[in-house]
């Protein structure tokens, strides 16, 4: 399950840097939970070729995140308004903790 989520969020943050159709692949292999064969067949390639896409995304998705950490930085302030959240007797405190993490 941590595998998928990681994935999610790569593709949340990176996704728009991939071209239209690594993004459809994707998303409908990895995301939607779409077996290779449907999605070769819909998108008018072989299975290896399915899978070879979804590997070279995931590299890249990967990449993207080594280069700007943008991911990282987000759950790291996640972290920090729910613990933020978990500290405060106030609650105008809470409650602008919990807006972040909504916004977040």
């Amino acid at each position: 399950m941590e595998k998928i989520y990681e994935d999610a969020l790569l593709f949340d943050f990176y996704g728009e840097l991939l071209t239209e159709k690594q993004r459809q692949i994707f998303e409908e292999v990895v995301l939607c939970d779409c077996s290779l064969g449907e999605v070769a067949s819909e998108h008018g390639v072989s299975r290896q070729g399915v899978h070879d896409m979804v590997r070279r995304c995931g590299r890249l998705l990967n990449s993207y995140e080594e280069k700007l950490g943008l991911v990282q930085k987000f759950l790291l302030i996640k972290k920090k308004a729910e613990r933020i959240r978990e500290l405060s007797g106030d609650d105008e405190i809470r409650t602008l903790s919990d807006e972040i993490l909504e916004e977040l």
